[in-house]
């Protein structure tokens, strides 16, 4: 009976000690976010979006590393691939990370209190614009990179939709980062670009623009701001534990893990991304079947 005993007691304590082996495995492994290019360049971004998920990190008790991705494209491609875990993404990146990886959207951040933003296109102030498009007819127009919410499929769905084709309307050209598209027009290399209110607005307060070199001849209908997601297959009470930290971040503390002007986020989910999925549908980027999914 004794030996049994001692055979029960050292079997159940190597199961103890594989168990908490597996904890401290668990523990020590590194969770990977992601951020799009926000900013004018990566170090930039990293340098803003840093402690908002080092926060993150510290709730959940995890090591961590953050890869600020060089498109908006890429980063869906990171999510689809397993190559990162949760990312602060574009709408429209999302979109694509959803329909191509199974991504899931699981907040949506707010700015100055709002969780939506507007797609613009700007000008300099001396370009005679008096009925957008119509005036425009031939001049030069840059929009952002195809993976960009606001800097393509936005600006291109509102010119399919009036039965425009960008590429023969106007002398077009595509693929640059928002911070590029507005110098692109402060310096004359294009007489309009797209970009996004909340961008134009952070360059200006950086002091990179000045408000008076822009002036903006169209915005679009309110867009839902950028969601905080998670891979396909992520732990989903780690993604509870996310969602809940996220949701905790008042106007106060987002002063100090957020970049200038966010004030927190609201609970979403793919549901509040579905006009930015139609849109995709409608420049023929999605087909029917992936945004039913």
């Amino acid at each position: 009976m004794t030996t049994t005993w001692i055979r029960t007691g050292r079997a159940l304590l190597a199961t103890l000690a594989l168990a908490a082996g597996a904890l401290e495995a668990a523990a020590a492994e590194k969770i990977r976010f992601a951020v799009g290019p926000f900013q004018p360049t990566p170090s930039d971004t990293k340098k803003a979006y840093e402690p908002f998920f080092k926060h993150l990190a510290d709730k959940l008790g995890r090591d961590y590393e953050l890869v600020v991705t060089t498109d908006w494209a890429g980063i869906a491609v990171a999510l689809a691939n397993g190559q990162a875990d949760v990312a602060w993404m574009g709408p429209w990146g999302y979109v694509l990370a959803h329909n191509e990886g199974g991504a899931e959207a699981i907040a949506t951040v707010k700015y100055n209190g709002k969780p939506t933003y507007h797609a613009i296109i700007v000008a300099r102030p001396d370009t005679k614009v008096g009925t957008w498009p119509d005036d425009a007819k031939g001049m030069r127009l840059s929009l952002a990179d195809a993976g960009s919410t606001s800097g393509w499929l936005v600006p291109t769905h509102w010119f399919k939709s009036r039965g425009i084709d960008p590429k023969s309307y106007f002398q077009y050209r595509d693929g640059a980062s928002h911070a590029a598209q507005v110098l692109s027009v402060v310096n004359g290399q294009t007489d309009f670009a797209s970009d996004f209110d909340r961008n134009l607005n952070a360059l200006i307060d950086k002091g990179i623009v000045k408000s008076d070199q822009v002036k903006t001849v169209w915005t679009s209908d309110p867009l839902p701001n950028d969601p905080l997601v998670v891979r396909k297959g992520f732990d989903a009470a780690m993604t509870k534990k996310i969602q809940d930290a996220v949701l905790a971040i008042g106007e106060e503390d987002a002063k100090t893990l957020m970049p200038k002007n966010y004030t927190g986020w609201v609970r979403n989910d793919h549901s509040g991304y579905k006009l930015i999925e139609d849109a995709g549908v409608a420049v023929g980027r999605l087909k029917p079947q992936q945004a039913a999914k």
